[in-house]
């Protein structure tokens, strides 16, 4: 059977997930009478509790007798590293773009990978049906990034779709016909070419892992030469040649619509997953025991942000989760790694500390909160910039390309506060609908925490979309947070009334009945310094009655920070301590004085 191999790529939320629902029904993989569920490929809880694919996932579909194997890919780019891998699998990519939108940074960042593998494009315009939408303008903005990304002729000469992928349908033409998506189908078969085929023995690039209970590792790749089969002998490569280890393979898999099945024999060409192996993994070559090289891997972007995992030592440590010791966070976290290869893990100098380096804010945070759903608790630091120097000896600090999508009436103050975090404006022009796009160089350490703020100053109206750009010279002190915060001074449940008596020194973060220690943070105070409160004070009772003594106690609704919120609200002095249950603040050193200590050394030293 002959086959096709594409991914599908795209900028967050533009509609990759919802064109393979639509492809796989239209393929005829279920009966019309089967329950399916929206965003099929999307299969685990955070992935459909945010409507965001985080994991690559390979899909497969026949069609007039040829066998498509479809990859869907993440489309933020802080899960740019599955992107990456996958694209050595695949021997074509549709770029999917906004009819309204247009390409966005993470559109740029895949496509210029995918340019350098020289994949050819077919470029899909879908929401075609908004009100809004600017096809024409939109397909001149996909040549101008192809041209300037250095695409080939070949490359440059894409074709065009448009289409509803929500609607079930693409067309060659922006007026349809609107009843189906063979125009695609028939545009893949015509275009992509078929996977080019080595001679020799058994080669296959791993490109994603999985763990199994029963399997054990699985690996997934494309067979480069050769084919494989279970019980078959082979040896794993690392990227420099060295032999990881030699095993025999017990499954061969292959995906077959949404489901990996048994199959008797790989072929090359064919996406296929393998288990067996105890080592090997991503980016090392499985291959036949004759073969000394190993097959060249594409270099991963290194991370640009890094935070300290560490054991939860609060007083409330162990009551809510069951999985709080250094040696089974130590596991997990290098578990991961050894799956993700844009993620990074160190031991810190502390001994129940861990520096966890990714992407952004958005990779560490999913793996905190994958961490947190399995019963872990754990104390996270202020998330740090990763830096480097040049052969001079200077720092260089990582700067991201910023776009920003807003309301005209607030685009003041959108470039205010990046002048603020040492952002520079590159371009400013209008987006349609009384919207300005505005785009910046900003260093990545000034963008930590910008998101609510952005928020704020934009009544809501803003949409922020970043990408790493490069390594830059560091471009000195940045403002940090304005105000003080409110630290607990016991141990105990916070009580309504002494919430209600401390209001006017800064909204809280706690509700009555919290536990709260000394140290704890249960509020933002209205002024820039630190302030120890009681929030354990219950009101005095007498038996004697007088007037407005009974007032009745209406508190005003609290501060409620999401994980993401408050790993970028703390200071370098405090953590963020995550259990299953809870996500509270505190500062490192619960004790006062402690706090004090470190100060005067501070100053001293300074």
């Amino acid at each position: 059977m002959t086959m096709r191999n594409i991914a599908i790529i795209a900028h967050v939320d533009h509609g990759k997930t919802t064109l393979i629902d639509e492809l796989l029904k239209s393929s005829g993989m279920f009966r019309d009478n089967q329950k399916t569920e929206d965003r099929m490929m999307d299969s685990n809880d955070i992935e459909r509790e945010r409507g965001i694919t985080i994991l690559a996932k390979v899909t497969s579909l026949e069609h007039d007798g040829v066998r498509i194997n479809i990859v869907d890919t993440p489309g933020h780019a802080d899960f740019g590293g599955e992107v990456e891998r996958i694209l050595h699998m695949v021997d074509g990519v549709i770029v999917l773009v906004d009819a309204a939108e247009g390409p966005m940074p993470q559109t740029k960042f895949v496509v210029s990978k995918a340019l350098k593998l020289g994949l050819r494009p077919i470029v899909a315009i879908n929401k075609i049906d908004k009100p809004e939408q600017r096809a024409d303008e939109v397909l001149d903005e996909c040549f101008d990034l192809f041209a300037n990304l250095d695409a080939n002729e070949d490359q440059l000469d894409f074709p065009v779709l448009y289409g509803s992928a929500k609607n079930g349908w693409m067309s060659t033409d922006p007026e349809g016909p609107k009843d189906s998506l063979e125009p695609l189908f028939e545009m893949v078969i015509k275009h992509v070419p078929a996977p080019t085929v080595e001679e020799g023995e058994f080669r296959l690039l791993a490109t994603t892992i999985q763990a199994d209970n029963f399997l054990g590792r699985i690996l997934t790749g494309r067979v480069i030469a050769g084919e494989v089969t279970p019980n078959m002998t082979v040896k794993a490569l690392a990227r420099d040649g060295s032999v990881v280890e030699t095993g025999r393979i017990s499954k061969v898999m292959a995906f077959r619509g949404l489901e990996r099945t048994t199959i008797e024999k790989g072929v090359a060409g064919d996406i296929v997953s393998i288990s067996g192996l105890q080592k090997a993994t991503v980016a090392d070559t499985i291959c036949h025991p004759s073969i000394k090289d190993a097959v060249a891997a594409q270099p991963i972007d290194p991370p640009t942000l890094s935070m300290t995992f560490r054991i939860n030592d609060s007083p409330l440590a162990g009551t809510e989760g069951d999985k709080v010791q250094s040696r089974v966070i130590r596991a997990r976290l290098e578990s991961e790694a050894e799956g993700n290869v844009a993620l990074k893990v160190r031991e810190a100098d502390d001994a129940d500390a861990f520096i966890v380096s990714g992407r952004g804010e958005l990779l560490l945070s999913i793996l905190i909160e994958n961490m947190r759903r399995e019963g872990f608790e754990l104390g996270i630091g202020r998330p740090q910039v990763v830096m480097q120097e040049d052969e001079n000896g200077k720092v260089l600090e990582p700067i991201e390309e910023v776009i920003i999508d807003v309301d005209d009436e607030y685009s003041g103050a959108v470039v205010k506060g990046m002048a603020e975090r040492k952002g520079e404006m590159i371009d400013m022009r209008p987006s349609g609908g009384g919207r300005t796009r505005l785009i910046f160089y900003a260093p990545t350490r000034g963008l930590i925490g910008y998101q609510s703020e952005l928020l704020s100053d934009t009544r809501g109206t803003a949409i922020l979309n970043r990408i790493f750009h490069e390594y830059a010279l560091h471009k000195g002190e940045i403002a940090s947070r304005g105000t003080g915060v409110l630290l607990s001074n016991g141990d105990g449940e916070a009580v309504a009334y002494a919430l209600w008596q401390l209001e006017d020194r800064g909204p809280m973060m706690v509700t009555p009945g919290t536990k709260v220690y000394t140290g704890m943070i249960v509020g933002e105070h209205t002024r820039g310094n630190d302030l120890e409160i009681n929030v354990l004070k219950g009101k005095q009772l007498t038996n004697i009655r007088s007037s407005g003594k009974d007032d009745a106690v209406k508190l005003t609704t609290p501060m409620k920070l999401s994980l993401e919120e408050a790993l970028s609200y703390i200071a370098n002095d405090e953590l963020v301590e995550v259990t299953p249950k809870s996500i509270r603040l505190r500062k490192i050193l619960l004790d006062p004085n402690d706090r004090k200590r470190q100060s005067r050394a501070a100053k001293k030293s300074a």
